[in-house]
């Protein structure tokens, strides 16, 4: 996959799209884990995000049925709007320009009704 995306190829973000969505969803795991010992109602705010996120990304990226036919445009759109569900300071593997050109918590919220 390396070498055939990014501009040129798919979308300049596409890379650390993709990276910050696996680093993310792998977090979605450690706060299921810990919600699992001590509860839900006991996780710091970034744990409750990190499961919200794990919720909608399986829903609305991982489970995409064989009859939804999305461009990889709109694809790395709805990486973004998963990724704007998570705080700004929680992605680590994006920089700035790509944040403040793709973030938008605001239609996230609306879009996840959040």
């Amino acid at each position: 996959m390396k070498d055939g995306i990014g501009e040129g190829y798919t979308r300049e973000d596409h890379q650390m799209c993709a990276n910050q969505l696996f680093a993310a969803y792998a977090k979605v795991s450690d706060a299921r884990s810990l919600a699992s010992v001590i509860g839900e109602e006991e996780l710091s705010d970034n744990d409750k995000c990190y499961l919200r996120f794990g919720d909608l990304f399986e829903k609305h990226f991982i489970d995409q049925g064989f009859d939804v036919n999305r461009s990889i445009e709109q694809t790395l759109d709805l990486g973004w709007q998963l990724l704007s569900t998570l705080p700004k300071s929680e992605l680590d593997r994006v920089d700035e320009e790509h944040i403040s050109k793709f973030y938008d918590a605001d239609k996230a919220s609306v879009l996840f009704g959040l």
